[in-house]
């Protein structure tokens, strides 16, 4: 497996020196930042990762006061308690955007949460606790606990929560077959767990996150192959 001092050393040289490397690397919460996040923001969030999917940042996060205010700010039992005919009433709200499947997993998603709050208390603490060395294993629990998380939204999610885990963006797929780490392709669970191993070594040799692991390899390229 390529060491990962050469790949530093590459996105060193294209930013010019490592301080304005690292200027730019966002680092993931701590654990206990994460058990302290309320269990109504993590559905916002949650929320607005999977809008975001396929449509433009800027637009979904300019309408998302609008959301809060037609979600209740995404306090978890209010949206578990919606039923068909909110959900209908919502998909006509033209101060949101009105896409069906999307809307209704709000509900599906506070009813997954709510019971991960039974089991620990709060959705916080779950993440919190979730090992590292085991991100992949998270990216599947949430595609199959909740609702619009497959792909890449579940990753995408845990990194806009803060929560350690590298991306499989077209940036790093294409750092991981240029530095000859794996040859892809990387949609299976089984390629993804042998790149989990991939990253878990370069954590040890490096004691950097897997997110900054991630984000320095997708800086070490100069163009996607």
């Amino acid at each position: 497996m390529s060491a990962f001092a050469p790949i530093l050393a590459a996105a060193v040289d294209r930013a010019g020196d490592e301080a304005a490397l690292r200027a730019d690397l966002k680092q993931p919460e701590p654990p206990e930042g994460l058990a302290m996040v309320g269990d109504d923001r993590y559905l916002s969030l949650m929320t607005r990762r999977i809008f975001r999917a396929g449509l433009q940042h800027r637009m979904v996060d300019a309408r998302w006061p609008a959301f809060e205010a037609a979600f209740a700010d995404f306090d978890l039992d209010q949206a578990a308690a919606l039923d068909e005919g909110d959900i209908k009433r919502l998909t006509q709200d033209e101060s949101l955007i009105r896409h069906p499947r999307k809307l209704a997993a709000v509900r599906s998603n506070a009813m997954a949460m709510q019971a991960i709050r039974e089991e620990l208390g709060s959705f916080g603490v779950w993440l919190a606790r979730w090992p590292e060395d085991e991100i992949v294993e998270l990216w599947l629990e949430l595609n199959q606990r909740f609702s619009q998380l497959g792909g890449n939204s579940g990753p995408a999610f845990l990194r806009m929560a803060g929560k350690d885990t590298f991306l499989l963006t077209d940036w790093v797929m294409a750092g991981l077959r240029q530095w000859q780490a794996h040859p892809g392709p990387f949609k299976s669970k089984t390629a993804q767990r042998e790149v989990q191993i991939i990253f878990n070594d370069w954590a040890d040799e490096t004691d950097e996150p897997l997110s900054v692991l991630s984000q320095i390899l997708s800086r070490s390229i100069r163009e996607l192959d």
